[in-house]
């Protein structure tokens, strides 16, 4: 009886300790792993990585996405590119197919921007599979803090969206501060200027539309110029907006060629100052501009500043047909983006795996939100 006792007494402690042991924090290897390998890390060669873009074209994403493949290529990451065309119901079908097919990590670039339930639509989707979305913005206001934070696998490597607007707005003042009567064409005291816009709702754009004009008009009255002036007053919004939301080359030359038609040197209005939310656009502002005989060597230069730092607009700003741009580091993205897929082998969730690319000074973790990494902008000029 005394030895039933004590065989009772010791399977009753074996259970208790068992009961205890769900109280500690468990290390989660990413989905997909199998084995031994569930219990603790999931090397990188184990990773099935789809990359998700809004578009194919968009050239300083086709910078991100060279270098991501390049840097995927080197952490010996399994991995493919899908492309949406633009169209948000696409890409969360390509998800979709892409998890049923073994796709175990996710990278974003969302279609449609600014939008917290697109996002979670999502991560709906992908369930327990680690999400970094990148570059477009998933929320705005805060608005996208509680969908990363409740998610728990999922990140945001982008860019604080305000900030390339107000590197481009102080650019554009201290540029006009300096060379105010050679911009001014028609010498009637102030600088008229045209605004492209990228996409409609995009924060990014909207931000940039914003703060570069309300920046530049605070250098310029502080030096005791006046602020710039829009050159047509019918348009209430003071933007012409890409309606294909591509920020392309084309649909700014559309809009500048059409312009030409009524603003023009002869007319006494001439457009002098052209601001771009993106290079792109800048070309296809420079196309229409040299097709009128400006911005080319030995011809009057009307200002075009852009964002991004592309090849093609550091090659524009070498020959002076574009005076400046705000970079944004393609290369910087792609590695941080790395980066966090090279955490998430190691088996830490999304947001810890943010962290790996702190060692770098231009990456610094977002003060609204530790699930959100943000790459810097810089101003580049060509000097």
């Amino acid at each position: 009886m005394k030895k039933l006792i004590a065989i009772a007494l010791a399977l009753v402690m074996v259970l208790g300790l068992v009961a205890c042991g769900g109280n500690t924090t468990e290390t989660t290897a990413p989905a997909g792993a199998t084995g031994t390998q569930a219990e603790g890390n999931k090397p990188a060669s184990d990773l099935k990585v789809t990359a998700f873009w809004y578009e194919e074209s968009d050239v300083y994403l086709s910078s991100v996405r060279n270098a991501l493949n390049k840097e995927l290529d080197a952490l010996g990451v399994t991995h493919d590119d899908q492309f949406a065309a633009n169209d948000q119901a696409k890409q969360l079908d390509q998800i979709k197919t892409a998890i049923a097919g073994g796709s175990n990590l996710l990278v974003v670039n969302v279609v449609t921007s600014g939008a917290p339930d697109t996002a979670k639509d999502i991560l709906d989707a992908a369930g327990d599979i680690p999400v970094i979305f990148f570059n477009r913005a998933i929320g705005t206001e805060g608005a996208d803090v509680p969908v990363l934070t409740e998610a728990k696998n999922a990140a945001f490597i982008g860019t604080d969206a305000p900030e390339a607007g107000h590197i481009q707005g102080k650019m554009i003042g201290q540029y006009l501060v300096e060379h105010f009567d050679e911009v001014d064409l028609n010498k009637d005291g102030k600088i008229s200027y045209a605004m492209m816009k990228g996409e409609e709702a995009n924060i990014e754009a909207i931000f940039r539309t914003q703060y570069s004009v309300e920046d530049a008009d605070k250098v310029l009255t502080e030096a005791g110029k006046p602020a710039l002036e829009y050159f047509d007053a019918k348009n209430t919004d003071k933007y012409q907006v890409d309606q294909g939301g591509a920020w392309s080359a084309t649909a700014a030359k559309e809009y500048m060629d059409t312009n030409f038609v009524t603003y023009n040197e002869a007319a006494g209005n001439m457009i002098e100052l052209v601001i771009c939310n993106n290079d792109g656009m800048a070309e296809g502002v420079i196309a229409s501009l040299q097709e009128k005989g400006y911005n080319k060597e030995g011809a009057h230069v009307v200002p075009v500043f852009g964002v991004d730092a592309t090849d093609n607009a550091k090659a524009l700003i070498a020959d002076g047909a574009m005076t400046g741009t705000v970079k944004q580091d393609a290369e910087g993205m792609a590695y941080a983006i790395a980066q966090a897929v090279s955490g998430i082998s190691e088996g830490k969730a999304a947001p810890e795996a943010l962290k790996n690319a702190l060692t770098d000074e231009r990456f610094s973790i977002a003060e609204d939100c530790a699930a959100k990494l943000y790459v810097a902008y810089a101003p580049y000029t060509g000097e």
